[in-house]
């Protein structure tokens, strides 16, 4: 199954995951299973679901084939190239493509001149106005490729800016760009580009980072440090005529490779092959030099043969585009498409729906326990009413007495809960400062101030390792305040289920590793970059403050994340006691109203049993559809087959008229 394939099956499966998640909604809230906690759950799945995106990198050095590469696997529907794709150098700017429905088609390009400003790449596209947009018309290709030349735009400045933006070293003067006769320097006109256009893979969730050379990557610490590092695969393209190059060595080993990072997620393409096909050679000799560079490229990248795959992106796209089926097998290019697919997709989807699972074993576990709080409330209405049989007036009247009582001293409790949730959310006040954007800030300020001092920075790998201590000290803090929370209510819970027969059980503590793992992540390939190759750059402040402000955004991702879990925890446990809480008042309601019955009519007693009856068999119904709806959930996606869009509006009408 190709990649194209494969992430249309990947779509499929989201898009209907969403409507079922959505039906589940429903049908819950229709049977009042639906608390704060467990809406908040399904809000998440679904939102989790619905906003999954792949992102899938090309880094090459110039002239590499990349953008061709890109034309071959995801747009020759076009009937043409779509990214510019000439001899020389292309793509100018790191280029995103991704879609967006509430952004109208449209090429948005951000100056390059925002680098002589400290704000953060992640701050800039919370700037629209601050972009130059070109509308863009999916039908018609051949503007949709004009406008995308538009990232291939460089500017010619002196020397004194081409220092300023980033593009010139005096300390390192052989990995400046080339100098005109006039003097002047070329650069990039661009700082970043968005595409945004409903590419039928764009629009699954697909985005693909089409990244420039060595240079320009260099240059902005945000690919490097959070961009890259967060892509769920990394296409590195080579060309087949010249192998590993010191270039190419250079972006290998100071951008893609992190101590201690496993390569499993980096495809190596040998691309170009078809400069190897030779009239005097044959087919057999042409192969053993391909298989020649594709051994000794794996040698130097340290990955085994299997990640070294020969294509000729141009072949493949010539092929696509004329139907030529032979040409297209020896392109290559299927081969590749099938390891994106088996390796990127079958991970990303293995991921997704773990998560996915877990999340709805969580949320049908919240709702068989409302189930069983109903139930075992029933079961104790049956036994009163049963034990009336027979009574006189007196003992009923003395039966409603003892209710009421009840009643009245288990809302004379209240104190006592409400005890129990103020210690709780003392605790997580704790938690909220640990995790807050405060505390962030505060541990990034001697890294910060370090970075912004003037000149060579040799001691800033121990300023970050001692920020990064700092951060993780934080985290297992937060851990440590979490268990005592979780223990203060199991402990509460157990207490609160002997006094007033509630069935609490306290939800799963939030487990701060993966944070901590998000924490190392970050702090690796932090490091990589501030090797001997980047001590230069890190001696002018404007650059040094662009990094530090890369930094603070993508750490605050992670402690936004880690906060939300701890959020939805607490709700978890309030929503559960108030759930609890809710239920046993309606059942002190519900026990009264059948007193009142029995009292008023000598029939009362038996339609009220025949009614618990009625109402045992409504739960075990609901039991059922509930286990039936989310078992749906959890299932494989189907297989595709040429009718999908056929079946998947069948699966879609299906689904409504089941609702």
């Amino acid at each position: 199954m190709s990649f194209n394939k494969k992430f249309d099956q990947h779509g499929v499966w989201r898009r209907e995951f969403a409507l079922r998640l959505k039906l589940l909604a429903e049908w819950m809230k229709d049977h009042d299973l639906l608390d704060a906690a467990v809406e908040e759950r399904l809000h998440r799945l679904e939102s989790q679901v619905r906003s999954d995106k792949v992102m899938v990198a090309f880094v090459a050095e110039v002239s590499r084939g990349k953008s061709e590469l890109i034309n071959a696997i995801f747009f020759a529907g076009y009937g043409r190239r779509i990214m510019p794709a000439s001899a020389g150098r292309t793509t100018m700017c790191p280029t995103e493509l991704g879609y967006d429905a509430d952004v109208p088609p449209c090429l948005r390009l951000l100056p390059i001149e925002t680098r002589l400003q400290s704000q953060a790449l992640m701050e800039w596209r919370m700037v629209p106005e601050k972009w130059t947009r070109v509308d863009l018309d999916v039908n018609d290709p051949a503007q949709l490729a004009r406008a995308l030349e538009k990232v291939a735009e460089v500017r010619h400045v002196t020397r004194e800016e081409a220092r300023a933006l980033g593009f010139w070293h005096d300390d390192n003067l052989d990995d400046n760009p080339l100098v005109r006769a006039d003097g002047l320097i070329e650069v990039p006109r661009w700082r970043h580009a968005l595409i945004n256009i409903a590419h039928p893979l764009l629009r699954q969730g697909l985005v693909i980072l089409d990244t420039p050379g060595l240079n320009a990557i260099g240059a902005e610490p945000e690919l490097t440090v959070s961009l890259i590092p967060q892509a769920h695969a990394v296409v590195f393209i080579l060309a087949a005529d010249t192998g590993v190059t010191k270039s190419d060595l250079s972006i290998w080993r100071e951008h893609l490779i992190t101590e201690g990072d496993g390569c499993e997620s980096r495809l190596v393409v040998l691309n170009k092959i078809d400069t190897l096909w030779d009239a005097l050679s044959t087919p057999e000799q042409v192969q053993m030099q391909i298989d020649r560079q594709v051994a000794i490229s794996a040698e130097i990248l340290g990955l085994p043969k299997s990640q070294v795959i020969p294509v000729s992106a141009q072949k493949g796209l010539v092929a696509k585009v004329t139907g030529d089926e032979a040409l297209l097998q020896a392109s290559e290019l299927p081969t590749l498409e099938l390891a994106l697919a088996q390796g990127v997709m079958g991970q990303r989807q293995k991921i997704l729906r773990a998560a996915v699972a877990d999340g709805i074993g969580e949320l049908k576990g919240e709702a068989e326990r409302a189930m069983h709080i109903r139930r075992r409330d029933l079961a104790e209405q049956m036994i009163e009413l049963r034990g009336l049989r027979g009574k006189n007036v007196s003992v009923i009247h003395h039966m409603r007495f003892r209710i009421e009582q009840e009643r009245a001293e288990f809302n004379a409790s209240g104190a006592k809960i409400h005890a129990v949730r103020s210690v709780h959310l003392k605790l997580l006040r704790e938690v909220f400062v640990l995790l807050g954007t405060p505390t962030l800030r505060a541990e990034l300020a001697e890294l910060t101030h370090a970075l912004k001092q003037p000149g060579i920075k040799l001691g800033v790998k121990r300023v970050y390792g001692q920020a990064f201590s700092r951060l993780r000290e934080g985290l297992q803090k937060s851990q440590i305040l979490s268990g005592e929370i979780q223990s203060m209510l199991t402990a509460s819970f157990r207490q609160l289920n002997a006094e007033f027969s509630f069935s609490l059980q306290p939800p799963n503590e939030p487990d701060f590793t993966r944070y901590e793992h998000d924490l190392e992540l970050i702090q690796r390939s932090h490091l990589q970059y501030l090797g001997l190759g980047n001590i230069l750059k890190l001696s002018q402040p404007e650059f040094s403050e662009r990094l530090v402000r890369a930094l603070a955004t993508r750490l605050r991702v992670v402690y936004e994340s880690a906060l939300s879990e701890v959020e939805l925890w607490n709700k978890s446990a309030s929503s559960q006691l108030d759930a609890q809480l809710r239920e046993r008042r309606r059942n002190f309601g519900r026990r009264l109203e059948a007193i009142k019955r029995i009292q008023q009519a000598a029939s009362g007693l038996n339609e009220r049993i025949a009614e618990i009856d009625a109402q045992e068999n409504i739960l075990n119904e609901l039991d059922a559809k509930l286990t039936e709806l989310t078992s749906h959930l959890v299932g494989k996606p189907a297989l595709p087959s040429p009718a999908q869009d056929e079946a998947e509006a069948t699966v879609i009408a299906a689904l409504t008229e089941m609702a």
